[in-house]
């Protein structure tokens, strides 16, 4: 065979081997990483006046684990602004609750859910306008986000924090501009406790030279769930100090329960009575908002616990229901469900076909495991780090009340910085705040008058001063 036939065959399989990598590469679905910017949303009137990035990125030993998420560039400054990563409580509730109920740059106009599609407005206070805000939808099943495989959707406390960071990592690694930017792992609620989860994993990381490297300096939480029966005992004492229950209840209560009311023994019938007449006080307000319309009933997710229940209490199954328009929560939180499920509304995300049926608010039907009964331990590590932590509650919040983060807070035995004092918004006060220092660890304390457990739904102004003027590094 002659040089030149030889080098013809060889070009031959080098070709024919190119293109079956080729159609390998067009048959497998990119589940590493994909992005969209979404210029228009339905419900919204012209072009959107802020940068919107949708996407997926791969996590998990395969990349089977396909986490959504809603990225949105600072409207102030994307190259010098802060980077945030935002994740909603729940467990299992859609960032998008986040983004468009509390700090995101869109809300609903709430005139009428039967309009088609549902009317966007823009946010004022939106926290768009002082940083780049990660709305990520974690873990898989929360969301649009999804699992290739049947076990991707089991997860627990550590293994949520495991994943969001290595999230966190993957998209860095595609958005290179923002690695220099400051890094704060944020959340309320139930990511209280997967926050400084978070923030660990992403130290241990730094720690072990991966790469990227990561700018992190520091995290930020509301009304955070830190330790589950130390918060729900809290409740009884809040409740005291809230004119709830009788001063003559709350003594007997806590003679008679010995201070815990969690968990209480079956045959301790003098505590469970006094439980009981503790119920009937509260079980017709919203514990998310004491002073706000409660319009459904209580949903009891914890049956351990003699009086507990979930995080987030609105059961996805009455926001189904046909109410009449009202000023209660509930029928706000409707508004999102009929948005995402718009057809509309998905292609315009660049929703992946097939990858998700009905979506819910807060997917309760996948396995959730929490292996993390006490996040304080965590916040004593980080203590130790280089670190700023912002956190901060609504006086008015009996899901998680402030009187067990400010214990939690104490327990740390922090130096105290500047010791509690008011703070204002439009010349009025707006809370309260303490600040703590530990070497090159800075912790804020911060109430806010008035509010919920989802602080900025219920206070958006003086939610957006306070974090305003804490990622300014101003007093409040």
């Amino acid at each position: 065979m002659s040089i030149s036939n030889r080098s013809l065959m060889i070009c031959v399989r080098l070709l024919s081997l190119w293109r079956k990598a080729l159609l390998l590469l067009l048959l497998l679905p990119n589940f590493c990483s994909t992005q969209t910017i979404i210029k228009n949303l339905p419900g919204f009137s012209g072009d959107l006046p802020f940068k919107l990035e949708t996407g997926y990125v791969g996590v998990g030993n395969k990349d089977e684990l396909q986490l959504f998420y809603y990225f949105i560039e600072s409207e102030r400054s994307p190259e010098n602004d802060p980077l945030l990563l935002w994740i909603t409580g729940g467990p299992r509730c859609s960032a998008f609750s986040g983004l468009v109920y509390e700090i995101g740059p869109i809300s609903f106009s709430f005139t009428s859910i039967t309009k088609d599609p549902v009317e966007l407005v823009l946010n004022p206070y939106s926290w768009t306008k002082l940083a780049n805000i990660i709305f990520l939808d974690a873990p898989a099943g929360t969301g649009f986000s999804y699992s290739t495989t049947t076990d991707g959707y089991n997860t627990s406390d550590t293994i949520h924090a495991k994943r969001a960071s290595e999230f966190l990592q993957k998209w860095l690694s595609t958005h290179r501009k923002f690695l220099a930017n400051p890094l704060y792992i944020s959340g309320d609620s139930y990511s209280g406790k997967i926050v400084p989860i978070i923030v660990q994993e992403i130290i241990n990381g730094i720690e072990a030279a991966t790469e990227p490297p990561l700018n992190l300096k520091g995290y930020i939480i509301g009304d955070p769930v830190t330790n589950e029966k130390e918060d729900m005992n809290s409740r009884i004492e809040f409740a005291h100090r809230m004119a709830l229950i009788s001063n003559r209840m709350y003594e007997s209560t806590k003679r008679n329960c010995k201070g815990e009311y969690v968990d209480v023994d079956p045959n301790n019938q003098l505590c469970l009575n006094n439980l009981q007449a503790f119920k009937e006080c509260t079980s017709r307000l919203d514990d998310s908002h004491i002073l706000a319309p409660a319009c459904v009933p209580r949903i009891n997710h914890n049956e351990q616990t003699t009086f507990g229940w979930d995080w987030d209490s609105v059961d996805d199954n009455f926001l189904s229901f046909p109410f009449p328009e009202s000023l209660c929560r509930v029928d706000r939180l409707r508004y999102s469900v009929v948005w995402a499920n718009d057809m509309k509304v998905r292609k315009a995300l660049n929703i992946r076909e097939g990858t998700k049926g009905e979506w819910v608010r807060c997917n309760r039907s996948t396995p959730y495991i929490k292996d993390v009964q006490r996040a304080v331990e965590y916040h004593r590590n980080l203590s130790q780090k280089s670190l700023r932590a912002f956190v901060y509650s609504g006086d008015h919040d009996l899901s998680v009340p402030y009187v067990s983060t400010e214990a939690w807070i104490e327990s740390l035995s922090l130096p105290i910085d500047d010791d509690w004092k008011p703070w204002f918004s439009n010349n009025q006060v707006a809370g309260y705040n303490v600040r703590y220092s530990n070497g090159e660890y800075h912790l804020t304390y911060a109430t806010i008058k008035g509010g919920g457990h989802t602080a900025p739904e219920f206070n958006p102004r003086e939610c957006f001063d306070m974090i305003k003027r804490w990622l300014e590094h101003s007093p409040l």
